[in-house]
């Protein structure tokens, strides 16, 4: 009879414990799925002060000739006039992957008389993060970047000014980085690469933007 019990009282811890881890293992997956949504978060804020600089200096531009910055440093510390202007606090983080890295979207080179284009040092007109990780984040986006809803990676979210769109809008396309290219099929098409800071990658359509 004792040892009868002390084969309930086993296969009653036995099943205590795999209770527990089960509990323990869906308690984590829902702390990384909430650490992921703030995550979000805080890259689309990041973004859009990526975006709202690049249209401070673009729109700053001294002259009559639009530009943008050559170098993310430039958002910092603008010396194209005698007073100098920051259109960015800092360069901030990427909150996906804790770095300052950040993929570069160029403005596409200008058409030449040949037909041939040509942007020997382009402009930057957009940013998105490095990271190939899904979104969690699907729907109820700001009405400029609705694209992102069709996103597939953090890469398809990309923070890119267009001048003359009415939303200042920022619409993603498919990065194709140089360095290990994505096979992970996406809704936007293959233009723009990625980098670290101050790196470049060409942007699809228009003049990406940060």
């Amino acid at each position: 009879m004792p040892r009868l019990e002390n084969g309930f009282v086993y296969l009653w811890a036995l099943f205590a414990v795999t209770l527990a881890g089960i509990v323990l293992a869906g308690t984590g997956q829902i702390w990384q799925t909430k650490s992921q949504r703030e995550k979000e978060t805080e890259l689309l804020y990041v973004g859009d002060q990526f975006h709202k600089a690049i249209m401070s200096y673009h729109n700053g531009s001294p002259g009559g000739a639009r530009q943008y910055p050559k170098s993310l440093e430039d958002l910092l510390q603008d010396n194209r006039t005698p007073v100098i202007k920051r259109h960015l606090r800092k360069i901030y983080l990427d909150p996906i992957t804790n770095t300052t890295d950040w993929g570069i979207v160029e403005e596409p080179a200008p058409a030449q008389s040949s037909g041939i284009s040509s942007n020997i040092n382009p402009g930057i007109i957009g940013v998105y993060s490095l990271s190939k990780k899904a979104p969690v984040k699907k729907d109820n986006f700001p009405e400029h970047f609705a694209k992102f809803s069709e996103a597939s990676t953090y890469q398809d979210w990309q923070f890119v000014y267009k001048p003359g769109n009415t939303n200042n809008s920022s619409t993603p396309s498919k990065p194709n980085p140089a360095s290990a290219p994505s096979t992970t099929a996406s809704p936007f098409s293959p233009q723009s690469s990625s980098n670290n800071t101050g790196s470049k990658a060409p942007a699809p359509g228009f003049p990406s933007a940060k």
